[in-house]
C-alpha cells in the first residue's frame, strides 16, 4: 500500500526532501507542514496546515490522516523531542532523539563530547560567565576569536571576530545583551582555524554510517566570500578538494567514531549526521555537528541520490545501512544558487512578486522554494530572507554552475541578492591541476586593450580645469585649486541604471545608457549644491563586445561633457560565467565639490508656505523599469511596436530608452542662495525623494494638475492598473527634480527656468501633522487620464474619550494574529489593510479551530503563516486556549483580532490579552448585545444600526469601544439584507480599528465602570445616532 509521508518545515531543504520523496513509487502523497509556494499542490506534494509545535496534535493528525512516516527538516523540533513524542505515540519519525540532537542543540555538549572521545576539533573553552570568557580570549596562546552561542540560534549564533576586542564584544552581545536569547546563556570560545571548509554528511542507523558525497556551502553574502555571514548563499557537490583517501579518514575518525561513542553512551544516533569540517595544515578538524540535512547542502546532495530516498530512510530507521546502503550518481556535479531578498541577512521587505519561475523549469532546472507564498489571484511572492534556490546537475562543476546562473538570470524580483561564483574554490582547485591561459577562461586581454585605445580620445575630450582626463594610469588626479575652489566640501555619489539595461540589451540600442548613468550620479550630488568635477565608470560583462562597450562609454563621455565633469577613469571587467551572452552591467561614480557656504539643503531656512517648483523629466528616466517590463509583458507589446503613447511614431523601445535629463544647468541658481533645497526624483518617486531634503516637521502638498505628465505614464498607469500611490512611489510622473523656494522668489525662479526648460509651481509646504504622510499628491489620477475609482465610503472611526484612551505617536508595525473559524468574514479586509505600505500592522499568523476552512486558504494566498488548533482534540477550554496562546507567542503576536472566531475564550486568556484583543459586533453597542443582533434591531424598530469594534472583556460585548460605523435600517429590510450592509461596514471599521490600536493611537487604560458607560454614551451621541 502506498504511504502518506509528512515533511516538517518550510524551507528549501524541506522542498528538496518532499521533491525526492515524491519520486518514490511507494509514496502516495507527501504533505509538507507548513510548506511554501513550491509545495502547494505540486503533483504528489501538497501543504498541510497542521500545527507542528504541538506534538500531541501532530500525532493525532498523523493517525487521523494515515501518515506512515514523518521526516523532520529543521533542527528546532528535533531538539524539542519531536521524534521521541511521535514515536511514543506510534507514529514513525525519521531523525535523532532529543537527547541525541544535543550534538547540534548544545555546542558546549558537542565540544565536550569531541574532547572526551579524541575527535579532532578546535581548542576551546565553555563559559557561563562573560568575564571569564573574555579573560580566556585575552590569555589563550592561540587566536581564540570564534564566539558561539551554545544553543540553537537559527544558524546565526557564530561570530568570527577579527581581534580580541571584537571577540569580547561578541561575548557581551550574546551573554549580556541576549542577542540570541537563551541560546547564549552559555558561550563557547574557539580557536580560529584556517583552511578549506567542507560539509560531510551521512545516514546513521545507530551503528553503521553511509556517507553522502561531500559538499561545500558558501556562507558569505557576496561574490569572493565577502559581506556578512548568512544561512548559506549556495552550495555544490561533490567537492574535488576531498579525495577518496581523505573521505575515508573523515568516515573513520569523525562520523563512524561519533556514532560509535554516542551508542556507547546510551544515546544512539539515528538520522542524518552532518559534520562541518575545516581542512587545516595540521589535519581535519570538526567545526560543528548538525543533526539533520544542511540548507542549502540538501539541495545539491539529494539530486545526486540514485536510490529511492524513502527506502534509504526505512533502511536507516531499521538498522539495515550496512547491508543496503544508498547509491549515488557518479561523474555528475550539482550546484545550487540561493536568491535572497534585498537587505538579507538584515531586515527585508516581504510580499515582493517573483517572475520567471516557469521559464527556469522549461530549462530543465530545479527550483527549490524557501521564503515564498502564493499571491491572491495567482503568482508567487517572497516571504523570507532566503527566497529560493536554483539547482542544476551536469557532467562538470563548471557546466552546472553555468546552468544554475542562467536559471537565476531568468528569475526576477526587485533587488534580488545572489552569488555568481558558487564553487569558485573547487574550480580554482581543478584549474591548478592543468595549465591554462587567460583567454582559455574567456577573458580577452587584446579586446580590452583595443577598447581602451578607442575610448582614450573620447575621454580626453571631457578635460576641464583641474584635470586632463588622460586614461591609462593607475589612478586619476584632480586639482581643486585649479578648478577655482576656495573652501570646498567634496560630495560623492554612485548609482547604476537598473533594469533599463534589459530594455537596451533587448532593443540593441546602447548609446543612451551612458547619459542615464552620468545623470543618475550627477543629479544626486546636485542635491548638496555640488558642481560635478569628475566621473568614473564600471562596465562588466561575460564576454567583451568591443563595439557595444564603445557605444556605452561613448554615451558616458558625451554626458560628461553635458554635465561639465571629466571622465577621469573607469574599469572594464570581463567575467566569463557571470553574465549570459549579450549581457552587461554598469555602475558610475561621481565626485563634486561645493563651497562650504553654498551647501544644500538649507534646512534651517525651509518654512511652512515655501513653494515647490518642478522641472520636467524627459520620461521614465532610469527608475521603475522592473515594473515597466512587467507591464510591457502584460500588454503584449514588443519593444519594436509602435508606441501607443507617442505621437511622433517612435517605437516602444525608443521611448523607454529616452535618456535621463541632466540638471547641471541649475548650478548658477543653486549657488545664488535663491533655492533652499533641490530634490532629485529618482528611485522612490515623488513620495520618497522630496522628504529627503525637508525638515521632519514639514510635509509637501503637490497638485498633479499643475504640471505636464508625459503620455508614457498615463499608459503605464492604465495598462498596469496601478494605484495612485504606486505611481507616485515608483515613477517621477513627469517631474525630474523639485526645488524649494520662498513664495516671493518663485516668479523670478520660474522665469529663469522657463528660458531653457519646462518648469511649474507644483505645490507648497505645510506643517506635518502627527501620523500624516510626508508627501500628498492631489489630482494624480485625473491628471493621468484615468477615472477615479468610486469611493467605498468613509470609515467611521471614533476615538474614545481621552480618560480612557491615550493618543500617542505611531510606532513600528505591530505583529497581529487573527483567529477564525470559517471563511474569516473580515479576514480579507484586514489582510488588504495590512498590505498598505503605510499600515502599522503586520499579520503574521492566522489560526483556525477548524481544518480546511476558506479563511486558511485566503491567508496562504496572501503569504501569511497558518495554524490549525482543532478544539475537538482538547478535553477542556483551558487546554485549548493554552495552545492558542502558545502559537500566538511562538509568532511574537502583539495584537489579536477575532474575525468570525466561534469559540468562547476563557477569562484567563482574555485577562492575559487585555487591551490587545479586538472583536467586532454587528450592532452599535451597547445596544443589542449577544447573538441575533440584526434580528433584535429589526424587532426594536430602530432606524439606525451598524457595527462596533471593541476590546474584548470577560463580559460578552462589554469591552471598551474603538470604532463604530452606522448603517441605516431601510423600510422593508430583512435580517439578511441588513446583515449584508452591516458586513460591508465591518470591512471598513475593523481594519480602521486594527490600525488605531496597532499604531498606538488608541490603547486601553484602567477606568471605573461608570466612566466607561458614560464614554459609550458619548461615543454614540457624537455621531448623532437616533434610536
Amino acid at each position: 500500500m502506498a504511504e502518506r509521508v509528512l515533511v516538517v518545515g518550510s524551507g528549501g531543504r524541506e522542498h528538496a526532501l518532499a521533491w525526492k520523496l515524491a519520486q518514490s513509487p511507494h509514496i502516495q502523497q507527501v504533505l509538507v507542514a507548513p510548506g511554501n509556494a513550491g509545495t502547494v499542490n505540486c503533483g504528489k506534494i501538497c501543504n498541510s496546515e497542521v500545527s507542528v509545535s504541538n506534538h500531541a496534535i501532530l500525532a493525532q493528525f498523523c493517525k487521523d490522516h494515515h501518515v506512515g512516516l514523518v521526516v523532520v527538516g529543521p533542527e528546532v523540533p528535533l531538539s524539542a523531542g519531536i521524534v521521541d513524542d511521535l514515536t511514543a505515540a506510534g507514529v514513525p519519525c525519521f531523525g535523532p532523539s532529543g537527547k541525541a540532537a544535543q550534538l547540534e542543540a548544545s555546542k558546549s555538549f558537542s565540544k565536550a563530547f569531541m574532547e572526551r572521545h579524541g575527535i579532532p576539533t578546535a581548542r576551546y573553552g565553555s563559559f557561563t560567565d562573560p568575564e571569564e570568557a573574555c579573560k580566556y580570549i585575552r590569555t589563550a596562546d592561540f587566536p581564540a576569536l570564534v564566539v558561539k552561542a551554545s544553543g540553537l540560534a537559527a544558524g546565526k549564533g557564530v561570530i568570527v571576530a577579527k581581534d580580541q576586542e571584537e571577540a569580547c564584544q561578541a561575548v557581551m552581545d550574546i551573554m549580556k545583551n541576549k542577542a540570541f536569547g537563551a541560546a547564549g546563556d552559555t558561550v563557547v570560545v574557539e580557536e580560529l582555524l584556517e583552511g578549506e571548509e567542507v560539509s560531510c554528511l551521512c545516514f546513521s542507523d545507530g551503528s553503521s554510517v553511509s556517507l553522502m558525497p561531500p559538499a561545500q556551502d558558501h556562507k558569505r553574502l557576496q561574490d569572493g566570500d565577502l559581506g556578512p555571514n548568512t544561512g548559506g548563499m549556495g552550495a555544490y557537490c561533490p567537492t574535488p578538494q576531498v579525495s577518496q583517501e581523505l573521505l575515508q579518514q573523515i568516515k573513520d575518525i569523525v562520523l563512524q567514531k561519533t556514532v560509535d561513542r554516542m551508542k556507547e553512551e546510551g544515546t544512539p544516533f539515528v538520522g542524518v549526521l552532518y559534520a562541518g569540517l575545516m581542512l587545516t595544515k595540521q589535519g581535519l578538524k570538526v567545526l560543528e555537528y548538525n543533526c539533520r540535512f544542511g540548507d542549502p547542502e540538501c539541495q545539491v546532495i539529494l539530486p545526486l541520490l540514485k536510490s529511492d530516498l524513502y527506502e534509504v530512510i526505512l533502511n536507516t530507521m531499521n538498522g539495515k545501512l550496512a547491508s543496503d546502503g544508498p547509491v549515488w550518481h557518479q561523474d555528475s556535479s550539482a550546484v545550487t544558487v540561493v536568491m535572497a531578498s534585498p537587505g538579507y541577512p538584515g531586515s527585508y521587505k516581504k510580499g515582493v512578486e517573483i517572475t520567471g519561475l516557469s521559464q527556469v523549469q522549461d530549462m530543465g532546472l530545479q527550483i527549490f522554494h524557501a521564503g515564498t507564498a502564493l499571491k491572491a489571484g495567482g503568482g508567487v511572492v517572497s516571504t523570507g530572507g532566503r527566497v529560493l534556490t536554483v539547482t542544476a546537475v551536469s557532467s562538470s562543476l563548471e557546466a552546472a554552475l553555468g546552468l544554475a546562473n542562467k536559471g537565476v538570470a531568468a528569475i526576477s524580483f526587485p533587488g534580488a541578492v545572489f552569488r555568481r561564483d558558487i564553487g569558485h574554490r573547487a574550480i580554482a582547485h581543478i584549474n591548478q591541476q592543468r595549465g591554462l591561459t587567460y583567454k582559455d577562461s574567456g577573458v580577452d586581454i587584446a579586446a580590452g586593450n583595443k577598447l581602451v585605445e578607442m575610448i582614450k580620445p573620447l575621454a580626453k575630450a571631457t578635460s576641464r580645469p583641474g584635470c586632463n582626463a588622460d586614461l591609462g594610469g593607475f589612478a586619476g588626479l584632480f586639482d581643486l585649486k585649479l578648478a577655482g575652489f576656495v573652501d570646498p566640501i567634496l560630495v560623492s555619489g554612485t548609482d547604476g541604471v537598473g533594469t533599463k539595461l534589459k530594455i537596451a540589451q533587448a532593443h540593441r540600442k546602447h548609446g543612451s545608457l551612458g547619459q542615464d548613468l552620468v545623470a543618475m550620479c550627477v543629479n544626486d550630488i546636485l542635491a548638496q549644491g555640488a558642481e560635478p568635477l569628475f566621473f568614473l565608470d564600471y562596465f562588466s560583462c561575460g564576454s567583451l563586445d568591443v563595439d557595444v562597450a564603445a557605444s556605452v562609454i561613448g554615451g558616458i563621455t558625451n554626458a560628461c561633457k553635458m554635465a561639465g565633469c571629466a571622465l577621469l577613469g573607469g574599469e572594464t571587467a570581463e567575467m566569463p560565467g557571470v553574465y549570459s551572452a549579450g549581457e552587461y552591467d554598469l555602475a558610475g561614480f561621481c565626485v563634486g565639490a561645493v563651497e562650504r557656504g553654498n551647501l544644500l539643503p538649507r534646512l534651517g531656512d525651509i518654512t511652512e508656505g515655501d513653494l515647490l517648483i518642478g522641472l520636467a523629466s524627459s520620461g521614465v528616466h532610469s527608475n521603475g523599469f522592473s515594473l515597466v517590463r512587467k507591464i510591457l509583458k502584460k500588454s503584449g507589446l514588443s519593444l519594436s511596436s509602435s508606441a501607443p503613447f507617442d505621437s511622433a511614431g517612435q517605437t516602444v523601445g525608443d521611448v523607454l530608452l529616452t535618456p535621463t535629463k541632466i540638471y547641471t544647468s541649475l548650478l548658477p541658481l543653486l549657488r545664488s542662495g535663491t533655492v533652499k533645497a533641490y530634490a532629485h526624483i529618482t528611485g522612490g518617486g515623488l513620495l520618497e525623494n522630496i522628504p529627503r531634503v525637508l525638515p521632519q516637521k514639514l510635509a509637501a502638498d503637490l497638485d498633479a494638475s499643475q504640471w505636464r505628465i508625459p503620455p508614457v505614464f498615463s499608459w503605464l498607469h492604465k495598462e498596469g492598473s496601478l494605484s495612485e500611490e504606486e505611481m507616485a512611489r515608483t515613477f517621477n510622473c513627469g517631474l525630474g527634480a523639485v526645488l524649494v523656494v520662498a513664495p516671493e522668489r518663485a516668479p523670478g525662479v520660474i522665469r529663469q527656468l522657463q528660458t531653457n526648460d519646462e518648469a511649474w509651481i507644483v505645490g507648497s509646504l505645510a506643517n506635518k501633522q502627527p501620523g500624516s504622510e510626508a508627501v500628498v499628491v492631489r489630482n494624480l489620477n485625473d491628471s493621468l487620464q484615468k477615472a477615479r475609482s468610486s469611493s467605498s465610503g468613509q470609515v467611521g472611526v471614533e476615538l474614545n474619550n481621552a480618560s480612557h484612551c491615550d493618543i500617542i505617536t505611531p510606532c513600528k508595525r505591530s505583529r497581529v494574529g487573527v483567529l477564525i473559524s470559517g471563511t474569516g468574514t473580515n479576514l480579507q479586509a484586514l489582510i488588504e489593510q495590512a498590505k498598505q505600505p503605510s499600515s502599522s500592522a503586520e499579520i503574521v499568523v492566522v489560526i483556525s479551530n477548524r481544518p480546511g476552512v476558506e479563511g486558511l486558504k485566503k491567508a496562504s494566498l496572501a503569504g501569511i503563516q497558518t495554524r490549525v488548533v482543532d478544539h475537538k482534540l482538547y478535553g477542556s477550554r483551558a487546554e485549548f486556549d493554552g495552545t492558542i496562546n502558545r502559537v500566538l507567542e511562538e509568532f511574537g503576536v502583539e495584537l489579536v483580532c477575532l474575525a468570525g472566531f466561534m469559540r468562547i475564550l476563557t477569562g484567563t486568556f482574555v485577562k492575559k490579552w487585555n487591551g490587545k484583543l479586538l472583536n467586532i459586533h454587528p450592532s452599535l453597542l451597547p445596544s443589542f448585545k449577544g447573538v441575533n443582533a440584526q434580528k433584535q434591531a429589526l424587532q426594536a424598530g430602530v432606524r439606525v444600526s451598524g457595527c462596533t469594534v471593541h476590546f474584548v472583556a470577560e463580559e460578552v460585548d462589554a469591552g471598551a469601544i474603538i470604532v463604530q460605523e452606522a448603517v441605516p435600517v431601510l423600510s422593508g429590510d430583512s435580517e439578511e439584507s441588513l446583515s449584508d450592509r452591516i458586513r460591508e461596514a465591518e470591512h471598513r471599521a475593523f481594519p480602521a480599528a486594527m490600525e488605531l490600536v496597532a499604531s498606538g493611537s488608541v490603547r486601553l487604560v484602567s477606568v471605573k465602570a461608570q466612566d466607561r458607560q458614560a464614554l459609550i454614551s458619548c461615543s454614540c451621541g457624537q455621531r448623532g445616532f437616533s434610536f
